[in-house]
């Protein structure tokens, strides 16, 4: 394709991206953009809401009366709970590579250095060909759509002339 040509097509499916967004046309990307699936946290901050009303009633019944450093321990575990809820796990999947975080660190996975895609109804496992530990994205617990993430995904591996092997 000549260079113009190009242009023109990107001109114009930017200007179909900007109707449908103004029509109202369910979520659509941006040309070039990752698809995004974003999960829900709820495990952990409500294990950690649970310890904290375990701590407070520990406190209520001890002898102890220090009660600035009790309020301020209920309120940091309150604070993590939230933090951890509102910061949602997810999983971009792009032109050639794969983005999530793990340890609170963005991590990218390039196709080439993918060994083989695990899905399954309810989780989606990424292998990776190098070392580390494999990507998994599961429905019951961080409520992934785990449906829709792995349509996606048997569309990127067989772009990308990725192993895929899916079972139900």
């Amino acid at each position: 394709m000549s260079r113009s040509w190009e242009r023109q097509v990107r001109k114009n499916s930017e200007k179909m991206y900007k109707h449908r967004q103004k029509n109202g046309a369910g979520q659509t990307n941006k040309p070039g953009e990752p698809d995004e699936f974003k999960g829900r946290n709820l495990i952990l901050p409500s294990v950690l809401i649970i310890l904290t009303v375990v701590y407070g009633f520990m406190f209520q019944f001890s002898q102890e009366q220090s009660t600035t450093l009790y309020w301020i321990t209920i309120v940091l575990y309150l604070l993590l709970a939230l933090m951890i809820f509102f910061k949602r796990p997810y999983l971009k999947v792009a032109k050639d590579h794969l983005i999530t975080t793990k340890w609170n660190r963005v991590k990218v996975l390039y196709a080439k250095d993918i060994k083989k895609i695990h899905l399954t109804k309810g989780s989606v496992q990424i292998e990776p060909a190098k070392k580390g530990s494999n990507w998994v994205f599961v429905r019951l617990t961080n409520r992934f759509d785990t449906d829709a993430m792995a349509d996606r995904l048997i569309q990127f591996a067989q772009q990308q002339k990725v192993e895929y092997e899916q079972t139900n």
